[in-house]
């Protein structure tokens, strides 16, 4: 809010209000925290990559060095291959099964959509736990193997199908989104014109997703070749970028190698930001002001055959989790197959891993509350305030880059700027509260985008009019704008605790045995031949996420009750 002035000669001149000063240094304040605990670590890592031991300039030097490592160069084609092969299966499964929903008049679509959304509430290396599981050395279905040609289920065959099971949520929720955008007028015109269902589907359907099977196919690409569970779990000997990392930080201490391998990890994720970037600006609207919403038709044999598609994907989540809840009960596998919660007791009491649920738990609940605050406040100073132009567009900046950024590499900047002995910020390292923060900028952009399109959402004429009547930007904010927009927080929040719960390469780096999570006590507990006690606790950290997802369900029905009775139309 500003004041108008009149000058002599007729000119307009803008005085800045007290109200402005405090919008802009709370805006200042968000770009700070995105200063520190994002763009800080990254730079971290670009330093640390051309220094040599002793902290001398070293150019290039230790990249001509990696290019010269045979078994490193391996690694780094190992995790492109193995990403390529796992998007070529995940995009066109998830894509049939979400033409399955949108397309067709099949039962149970809520019941098949809700199995395939379960391996987001566990830790990624659930899959990869189960698969040992059924097809091990000890495995249900070992003998499966050698009549598909394949020795073992250890290393790139295991990393390819757990990869695929972990990843296919994240694709099918892209591409139902595509597919419900469609206009039922060109299909009306194609069956007036007596077009094939083949032809429909190339010239139609196929055109009007692409931007969505672009999306989902970078998406894919970059999840899997960023993943660092799934491969220390099943990977045996065959090593990919994102356990290098960890084996030349923690194992060799070699952080230049480290941050060479960081920097490389971190291409690929920039080059798909960047072609995703692309591919929405380029991106035409599906629906106009005079579309006709598709709706399917009935069709017994169609619908019979989508029934059959889905109820095999979702038989195969559904083996995945079961297979982990029976072994996370199973006394001892596989010769002792009597239910018990001996898993439970060793992993919880033995290993202490309880006090890893109550770190997860206060980490994820910080993160929630926190982080929400702080990407809400970041967008509405953003979207509804004015003034320090420049500093804006450096909050914009850091806020989309987050999505360019791995987890394991932003852990491991963390480990170069907050272990600096020069750093005052060095007491947080092993802390909660550094976890925390690193799970914040890790998940951001996706929080900071969901609170742009509620703001947006919003007519400005709610800060004119306040600006008219003389009343504080925080009053609109608080009277106004929050009670409009807490269904978005609730969904943030929700977000940001799920994600939290179940992260592990953002936080691989950096905890303590007081600090520990509950995610990184199961990575540990496989390293020393646990596996049982590792799926037990895999199963606790998803009825964990579960029980919140139940719980953020509540607090949005509480919320929409309280806040969203003028979106009722009064009889």
């Amino acid at each position: 809010m500003s004041t108008v002035l009149r000058q002599p000669g007729g000119e307009v001149r803008l005085k800045s209000h007290w109200t402005d000063r405090i919008a802009h240094v709370s805006i200042a304040v968000v770009a700070l925290a995105l200063v520190v605990f994002l763009a800080f670590p990254l730079l971290a890592i670009l330093t640390q990559a051309v220094e040599g031991k002793q902290g001398e300039y070293v150019g290039l030097r230790n990249f001509i060095e990696y290019a010269q490592t045979p078994m490193l160069l391996q690694s780094l084609w190992n995790s492109v291959w193995v990403s390529a092969v796992v998007t070529f299966i995940t995009v066109p499964l998830a894509f049939g099964f979400a033409y399955a929903l949108t397309r067709s008049c099949m039962p149970f679509k809520g019941l098949f959509r809700a199995i395939t959304l379960v391996p987001l509430l566990a830790p990624s290396l659930l899959s990869a736990i189960s698969l040992i599981y059924w097809f091990g050395n000890q495995g249900v279905l070992k003998g499966w193997l050698t009549l598909l040609g394949i020795e073992q289920i250890y290393g790139a065959p295991g990393i390819i199908l757990a990869e695929c099971l972990a990843v296919f949520p994240h694709a099918s929720m892209i591409l139902v989104t595509a597919l419900t955008l469609a206009d039922a007028r060109l299909y009306e015109a194609a069956d007036a014109m007596g077009t094939t269902a083949a032809r429909k589907f190339f010239t139609i359907t196929l055109p009007g997703a692409k931007y969505g099977l672009i999306s989902a196919a970078l998406v894919t690409f970059t999840l899997v070749i960023t993943d660092f569970g799934i491969p220390k779990v099943i990977g045996g000997s065959f090593n990919v970028l994102a356990t290098d990392v960890f084996k030349l930080v923690i194992g060799q201490q070699d952080f230049a190698k480290g941050a060479v391998v960081a920097i490389l990890l971190l291409l690929p994720a920039v080059f798909t930001f960047g072609v995703d970037h692309f591919v929405q600006r380029k991106q035409t609207a599906m629906l106009s002001a005079r579309a006709v919403p598709y709706r399917p038709k009935p069709s017994p044999r169609y619908d019979a055959a989508m029934t059959a598609y889905c109820g095999f994907i979702t038989f195969l989540m559904l083996a995945m989790l079961g297979m982990a809840v029976f072994a996370s009960f199973a006394s001892f596998w596989p010769y002792n197959l009597t239910p018990s919660f001996k898993h439970y007791i060793y992993g919880l009491v033995d290993n202490e891993v309880a006090a890893g649920f109550v770190n997860s738990i206060k980490m994820a609940a910080g993160t929630a509350v926190f982080g929400t605050a702080l990407v809400f406040t970041g967008a509405y100073m953003l979207e509804k305030t004015r003034g320090m132009d420049g500093l804006r567009g450096m909050v914009r900046l850091l806020a989309m880059l987050p999505m360019a950024v791995p987890g394991l590499v932003l852990g491991l900047g963390y480990i170069f700027f907050f272990n600096a002995p020069d750093n005052p910020l060095n007491g947080l390292y092993h802390t909660l509260t550094l976890m925390m923060l690193c799970t914040i900028a890790h998940f951001y952009t996706t929080g900071h985008l969901t609170a742009l399109t509620a703001l947006k959402a919003l007519d400005a004429e709610f800060e004119a009019v306040s600006a008219s009547l003389k009343v504080p930007f925080f009053k609109t904010f608080w009277r106004v704008t929050l009670p409009i927009c807490t269904p978005a927080l609730v969904d943030i929040a929700r977000y940001f605790f799920i994600n939290a719960m179940t992260t592990i390469s953002a936080v691989i780096f950096l905890y303590s045995p007081e600090t520990k999570l509950a995610s990184i006590a199961i990575l540990n507990m496989d390293e020393a031949g646990e596996l049982g006690p590792a799926a037990a606790m895999a199963v606790l950290i998803a009825i964990v996420s579960a029980t919140a997802l139940g719980f953020f369900a509540l607090l949005g029905w509480f919320v929409e009750r309280r806040t969203q009775a003028w979106r009722t139309t009064a009889r």
